[in-house]
């Protein structure tokens, strides 16, 4: 049985009307990205041929996820809403927390009880506000959602950039701030520029090495980090027909990795198989009989070009597994040309880790092809050179996994297993040496390389791969390796060459759990408790940040000009900051400390325009915010790529920090600075990056008539004396500028719900007040008419009357 089966019924009950409808406003036949969206259109908002990539719409998705990291902070602010239970389905998730150091039994053990206070506290909030809630090791939010909660054509936001791996399902899955779900869970719109569409043709069929992980790895060299943002991407074909459910998840997953709003496929029989292995036949009866309209429209399949942005093409039966990195998951190499590649760029040859498992790739069918491998290193006479670790990706995997014995299999080949949890891929790994920061090579199925983000060494050549090619690397230990062609010398002297991965779709003997680790909310939750030790370090209640001051910002300095890439994990780096994701005053001491500085090249060092020294740059902002100034960051392109972390945008704010210029945004902290009440700036010309001086002092002119699409002016303050004036691009709409009036859209919230509680009751519509007031003015004139003759006899007695009122009414 599914969960939330009576609320898909109701999205599937109106979802052919609503596309009719749509299709007749756009007067053309519909993506299926357009079908879910224009189904999807909150009740407010009106129906209409919106502009892709320039109209900002209102939506109401269907549920909210979260994982424990992000959803500290979300619920921080879910409880200043004044909402006695969420609005529509909503889940919490134990994964981000749990540091994977010996193995996943002691490690769970030891998670449990540094974060208990944590999971306290999400686990009684969720409880009390109608929340479903997974403890810790019952595995990673996004494989857990595959598995239980995603369904064909429907709209979900997550607070995890990765939330889009439900687009394996068929389902519009977006990752946002947490203030974006609080906004939905109490029962609001949630609002989103209409996206614009890129197209991905996926002929032939996978064979032999080549894994659903290798589509993304190339379509991510083709578009960039940045190439997919403020767009879905839609694949289709015989090749996407022809691929797992969970491949399809995969390739969503990493959709995150060229900026992409969300990723997407049509409702398949791969989609329907999956949904019967997991237990929701009946989601799966009921995507079957509307499953014309949870694909996209047959002409724009068979015209792609008339009805896409962009369209990219892909040979599933002749694309090379691929090894992206390092440092960056968009430089995308061949196996083939790995080698030349590494050789010439100096890349460490020697592999010392091989990690697979993740939220990207910790299917069943990842890990029994992982396994078809490990059989071989026995069978051949091998031995694994290079530490080899696995992720399962939930309880219910890991469960099967060991009862059809592959766990036992990786561990004859001295593998580790880890909890069902995030770990390694986003910082949450005890490497033995990693503080040695000596350079060496990794490579793992996840789904992000950074710098510095696995393990916290700088100087670890991380790369990124599909379990599969991961495994052979692992085996081989040397990153050169291409098993396609290659062959391996065992302990017995003797050349062999390994043998193709195989595995199953899906189990043949069913998915199997013991405990799969959910915790269903009270019905009643108004007698739950939710405490928060005000002497906590792990916990803090959230203050309102101030309102804007109504008047241009004047006097800014420069905290940092960041050079190159910044990510949220130089912004708001993971690893051990992550037990502070629900403190904003102690997790911002980690603010900016990953940025590289562009006038030291120095990574967490700025100059303190106060007393001209350097320090790290917590420190340096601290101290304008204690002598009461404000400050600005500058950025370089796609600024804040990578987690929808919502806490790189908290803490500048938290801090003081009043602007962030950069010659352009990743989405998702673009939405999240606005959200916070923070000004989120673009170079109208990107060359006045290199004006910007270490000591300047800025003005930013404009906001007393701040509306859309009308820029705002930077005066820029030289020490030389000299005076330079920029301009700089903003995309605010109406309500954005709201948000920034109030101080947040939390704020802006509350200022609305005042306003609206302040009004007299009972409520009426307009019209009905309109009517009611009629009928009283006529009824008035009536009686005015048949006193009138009276009234005149006696102007005194009139004048006593009216006394006489006053004195009434002011009683």
């Amino acid at each position: 049985m599914a969960f939330d089966l009576e609320m898909i019924k109701k999205v599937y009950a109106v979802f052919p009307s609503r596309i009719a409808k749509a299709r007749k406003v756009v007067n053309r036949p519909l993506t299926l990205s357009e079908k879910i969206l224009y189904a999807h259109l909150h009740t407010d908002q009106k129906l209409e041929n919106f502009g892709r990539g320039k109209t900002y719409v209102d939506f109401a998705p269907d549920r909210v996820a979260m994982q424990d990291a992000t959803a500290q902070m979300a619920l921080l602010q879910f409880m200043s809403a004044g909402k006695a239970k969420v609005a529509v389905p909503s889940t919490v998730h134990c994964d981000h927390l749990i540091v994977a150091k010996t193995g996943a039994s002691d490690d769970l053990i030891i998670a449990n009880t540094e974060s208990k206070e944590v999971y306290d506290f999400l686990s009684s909030v969720s409880n009390k506000y109608g929340i479903g809630f997974w403890r810790p090791g019952a595995g990673i939010i996004h494989q857990v959602v595959l598995e239980n909660y995603a369904f064909p054509g429907g709209m979900m936001i997550g607070t995890d950039s990765h939330t889009v791996n439900a687009g394996g399902l068929g389902m519009i899955a977006i990752g946002v701030g947490g203030a974006d779900a609080v906004d939905v869970m109490s029962g609001m719109a949630w609002e989103l520029k209409f996206p614009k569409l890129i197209g991905v043709k996926l002929t032939g069929k996978l064979n032999g090495w080549t894994s659903a992980k290798d589509v993304i790895l190339k379509v991510a060299g083709i578009l960039t980090v940045k190439g997919g943002t403020g767009a879905i991407v839609e694949y289709f074909g015989e090749g996407a027909t022809s691929m797992s459910c969970t491949g399809k998840g995969t390739i969503c997953n990493m959709g995150a990795e060229i900026g992409a709003t969300t990723s997407t496929f049509g409702y398949d029989q791969s989609m329907e198989r999956y949904l019967v292995a997991t237990g929701r036949a009946d989601v799966a009866k009921l995507a079957t009989k509307i499953k014309e309209h949870l694909t996209a429209d047959p002409e724009v399949y068979k015209n792609p070009e008339q009805y896409f942005d962009q369209v990219i093409e892909i040979n599933l039966s002749t694309l090379e597994p691929h090894l992206n990195g390092p440092f960056t998951p968009d430089l995308a190499t061949p196996i083939s040309k790995v080698k030349e590649v590494a050789t010439k760029n100096g890349w460490p040859l020697k592999v010392e880790v091989g990690l697979i498992g993740s939220c990207t790739n910790s299917s069943y069918e990842d890990i029994s092809r992982a396994a078809s491998l490990a059989k071989q290193v026995a069978a051949k006479g091998l031995k694994t050179k290079s530490v080899f670790t696995i992720t399962p990706g939930s309880e219910l995997v890991r469960y099967t996994i060991e009862r059809d014995g592959f766990i036992d299999t990786f561990n004859k080949i001295g593998a580790k297993v880890f909890a069902n949890a995030c770990g390694p891929c986003i910082g949450m790994w005890s490497r033995v040496g990693a503080e040695r920061k000596e350079k060496n090579t990794i490579v793992h199925s996840f789904n992000r390389n950074f710098q510095s983000r696995n393990d916290g060494n700088p100087n670890t050549y991380a790369f990124v791969a599909s379990p599969e090619l991961v495994t052979a690397l692992a085996i081989a230990g040397d990153l050169g390796f291409n098993p396609l062609t290659d062959t391996l010398v065992n302990e017995q002297g003797q050349t062999v060459k390994l043998d193709p991965p195989t595995g199953d779709e899906l189990p043949k003997k069913g998915f199997d759990v013991k405990d799969p680790g959910y915790q269903a909310p009270a019905k009643d939750g108004s007698k739950v408790d939710v405490k928060v030790d005000p002497g906590s370090d792990r916990l803090q209640l959230l203050e309102p940040f101030k309102p804007w001051e109504g008047k241009d910002i004047e006097r800014l300095r420069l905290l940092i000009k960041a050079k190159g890439k910044c990510t949220t994990d130089h912004i708001s780096m993971a690893g051990k900051w992550l037990k502070y994701r629900g403190h904003l005053d102690n997790i911002s001491n980690n603010l900016l400390i990953g940025a590289t500085n562009y006038f030291n090249d120095a990574i967490n060092s700025v100059r303190n325009g106060l007393t001209g020294h350097y320090d790290e740059v917590p420190k340096v902002q601290r101290a304008y915010k204690a002598a009461g100034i404000g400050s600005i960051v500058v950025g370089d392109e796609n600024y804040g790529e990578g987690s929808s972390r919502e806490h790189a945008a908290m803490e500048p704010r938290h801090l003081g920090v009043r602007a962030i210029l950069v010659k352009s945004f990743a989405r998702i902290h673009e939405t999240n600075l606005k959200k916070q009440g923070m000004l989120a700036l673009t170079f109208a010309n990107k060359a006045d990056y290199d004006k910007i001086r270490e000591d300047d002092i800025f003005d930013i002119k404009g906001l007393v008539a701040f509306s859309p699409d009308k820029p705002l002016t930077l005066i820029i303050h030289h020490s030389d004396g000299k005076i330079e004036e920029i301009t700089a691009n903003h995309t605010y709409n109406k309500n954005q500028i709201e948000w920034f009036k109030a101080g947040s859209a939390l704020n802006a919230m509350g200022k609305a719900r005042a306003k609206s509680s302040a009004k007299p009751t009972p409520k009426k519509s307009t019209s009905s007040k309109n009517k009611v007031v009629k009928k009283t003015v006529k009824k008035a004139v009536k009686k005015s008419a048949a006193k009138k003759k009276i009234v005149k006899k006696s102007s005194p007695k009139k004048s006593t009357n009216k006394k006489t009122v006053k004195k009434k009414n002011k009683k």
